[in-house]
């Protein structure tokens, strides 16, 4: 084991793939001269050169294209959005074109592409480049949706969503390339919709993904501290979702709070309180309580995005009220 920063996890696993399968290439904007918008594919181009790792004009839309046909064709891409924002301008090929080409050819033609790049807010980027789409594309069948949060999760999901057959949209965060953690030398993959269980308790279930298990970490610390055990889950995906490791929780410590960056109407904490109370509803001392961000546009200034934004406190209230301490 050593410790490396996401960033780097996220270059491991792709340059390994790209090592062991001479079918995968990455595309997108400034992933090639200017190694990568935030540093993920530094040197990449050095190693595999301008025929595996393609800069793009700023044209979602048409690369996105291009990665799908390519993909139908055999080859397997990378493609990389700047950021999630700029996907709605590719949206199309990615919802009617990627996501469907398996069922509409009858099984002839399948689609294994990875759309990857950082999701919601990054700090003072104001509404246009803050925003949570993890729900749209999970609405979407004929996709994977992976969010990890940690770079042993990042490489491992990676590793796994590149031989993946069907098209999985993989969505980091800007504020967590830098984040660093361990992860080891030798290979391994992490299997798509498989939770993890990250602290272990008794009292109450804490679920959430991608950045915010900082937000649900951090809750947890705090109500240990008042002798409250928080079991913490890492959903790790959003399409499919490991509903029975969440259930199973539940039971055990009847009540759940769930934490969540996007707006609430349609969240994906929505859909999991909807399969918590048809599937542990006898086991509930009180109903599932959802932290998400306010339903707003994400402002510019810092303490408004503090306001908005799930965090510790809003996380403690919602535990205390699941426990009735109020």
């Amino acid at each position: 084991m050593r410790e490396i920063q996401f960033r780097e996890a996220l270059r491991e696993a792709m340059s390994e793939e790209m090592r062991r399968d001479s079918k995968v290439y990455l595309m997108g904007e400034e992933v090639a001269e200017y190694n990568g918008a935030y540093k993920v594919s530094q040197g990449m181009l050095d190693e595999f050169g301008p025929e595996r790792v393609i800069d793009t004009p700023i044209a979602e839309l048409g690369f996105a294209g291009i990665g799908v046909g390519s993909a139908m064709n055999g080859l397997r891409p990378i493609i990389e959005f700047m950021t999630f924002n700029f996907s709605l301008v590719a949206i199309d090929q990615v919802i009617n074109s990627a996501a469907k080409v398996m069922s509409m050819s009858g099984g002839q033609y399948s689609c294994p592409i990875v759309f990857r790049g950082p999701t919601g807010n990054a700090g003072m980027l104001s509404s246009q480049h803050s925003q949570n789409f993890e729900n749209w594309f999970a609405n979407t069948p004929g996709l994977k949706v992976v969010v990890p949060s940690n770079p042993y999760d990042a490489k491992g999901l990676l590793k796994s969503s590149i031989r993946d057959n069907d098209p999985v949209i993989f969505m980091e965060s800007e504020l967590m390339y830098g984040d660093k953690g361990q992860v080891p030398e030798e290979e391994y993959l992490i299997p798509i919709g498989q939770a993890n269980i990250v602290r272990e308790g008794n009292d109450v279930t804490i679920v959430s993904f991608g950045k915010i298990m900082k937000v649900a970490l951090a809750a947890a610390e705090e109500l240990a501290k008042n002798g409250v055990s928080a079991e913490v889950i890492d959903l790790r995906s959003v399409r499919p979702i490991d509903y029975a490791t969440i259930i199973n929780s539940v039971k055990k410590t009847n009540r759940c709070v769930i934490v969540e960056e996007a707006w609430p109407l349609s969240a994906i904490s929505s859909e999991l309180t909807y399969n918590i109370q048809r599937n542990a509803f006898d086991y509930l001392d009180a109903p599932v309580i959802r932290v998400n961000s306010m339903d707003l546009p994400l402002p510019y200034a810092p303490t408004l995005i503090e306001a908005i934004l799930p965090n510790v406190k809003r996380t403690l209230q919602a535990v205390e009220s699941v426990m009735y301490k109020k």
